[in-house]
């Protein structure tokens, strides 16, 4: 740092390291399509890494540590949250970046924004709100995450929401299934966010189903991606304890993926030289992994949609919150006026049905029950 006329100045311009070290074909935030609402540059923060601060400082993000992500509370205390899932998504999606030369904070950016729309109890609590809301556009926690960014979140006097900048938004609206956005192609940023989010979700539903005894580490051999690397795990070391043999399979189940992508991505980028970011989004190459792994994966989730999301007691957990969300719904639609005052004001802005939505879209697990409890909502 340096002091000249009297204001301090940083050496250290981000768009200069990023001219550096990134390839051509990442998203440099030197062509950044900006804000909805123009701000100056900080100057040795990239855009990017103000959306990253932006999005761990709000609240809604604060939140996701009370809400679940496949298992709930009453399954034990292990098992993950959204908040700790969306913190292994962003590492392994950094790390992804890194290897392929790509903009690792916009990377950030997007894996912190990505599931910051989820309602309580995970897609059991999605899957009860689409239902309520159905009759006015349904419910979805991708678009949800571009109202929080977008609207309801205040943290700042001269613009609503984050202002966070266009390519974030834009990666969060693919998500959501935007038509405008998804014929534009995701970035590369984006694509290694959902990739990184898929090799995630694989493990780490793998490490809780295991660890809750919902299946045992035998059942999951039937499949043959776990199989391989339970032999190779056991050549290595044939007399693991059982925790120590799980925590090395996931491991090795997220090294594996991760490996594979990005020994396919680098040869593939070298061979498409894309000259800078927007034609790699307009090609057709897409980041994920090969195909024989890709078919390994996909047998791998089958097995965790039979034999764990669908679980007898999985399913049952999953049924008494839905019974909770729906309730609470149908009372907040009799009496909005128990709600904070700026959800009641926003029955004029997106309706009374809508407005009900988004407050319990908000709600941590723990919060939703206490307000079941406190209206005497879904019990019985």
């Amino acid at each position: 740092m340096s002091r000249v006329g009297g204001e301090t100045r940083n050496r250290f311009h981000p768009s200069l390291w990023e001219s550096q070290y990134l390839a051509p074909y990442a998203m440099h935030s030197s062509q950044s399509r900006g804000r909805r609402y123009p701000e100056p540059p900080h100057p040795y923060r990239s855009p990017y890494q103000r959306d990253r601060d932006r999005i761990i400082h709000c609240a809604a993000f604060r939140r996701l540590s009370g809400k679940m992500q496949v298992f709930t509370g009453e399954l034990g205390d292990y098992h993950r949250t959204r908040l700790t899932h969306t913190f292994e998504v962003a590492g392994i999606a950094r790390t992804i970046g890194r290897a392929l030369r790509l903009n690792e904070d916009l990377i950030e950016a997007l894996a912190l924004l990505h599931d910051i729309g989820h309602p309580p109890f995970g897609h059991a609590g999605e899957d009860a709100l689409n239902e309520c809301l159905e009759p006015w556009g349904g419910f979805s926690h991708n678009r949800f995450a571009l109202t929080l960014a977008e609207e309801l979140e205040h943290r700042y006097h001269d613009f609503p929401g984050l202002n966070l900048t266009w390519e974030v938004l834009e990666g969060q609206a693919i998500r959501a299934g935007d038509e405008a956005a998804v014929r534009s192609g995701p970035l590369l940023e984006v694509q290694a966010v959902e990739a990184a989010d898929s090799i995630t979700y694989n493990a780490h539903d793998t490490d809780d189903a295991i660890k809750l005894g919902l299946v045992r580490i035998e059942e999951l051999a039937e499949v043959p991606l776990i199989r391989s690397l339970l032999e190779t795990i056991r050549q290595r070391r044939p007399a693991l304890p059982p925790a120590l043999l799980r925590k090395t399979l996931v491991h090795d189940l997220i090294d594996v993926q991760v490996t594979d992508l990005i020994e396919r991505g680098a040869a593939e980028l070298e061979r498409w030289r894309f000259p800078d970011a927007q034609a790699a989004r307009k090609s057709p190459f897409r980041l994920g992994p090969s195909p024989s792994l890709a078919a390994q994966k996909a047998e791998l989730e089958r097995f965790l949609s039979e034999r764990v999301y669908r679980h007898p007691q999985l399913l049952a957990v999953r049924a008494k919150a839905q019974k909770r969300l729906r309730a609470l719904f149908q009372f907040f639609v009799r009496h909005p006026q128990l709600m904070p005052e700026r959800f009641v004001a926003r029955i004029e802005q997106v309706g009374l049905q809508r407005a009900v939505g988004d407050y319990l879209a908000g709600m941590t697990d723990r919060y939703c029950d206490e307000q079941c409890r406190r209206y005497g909502c879904g019990e019985g």
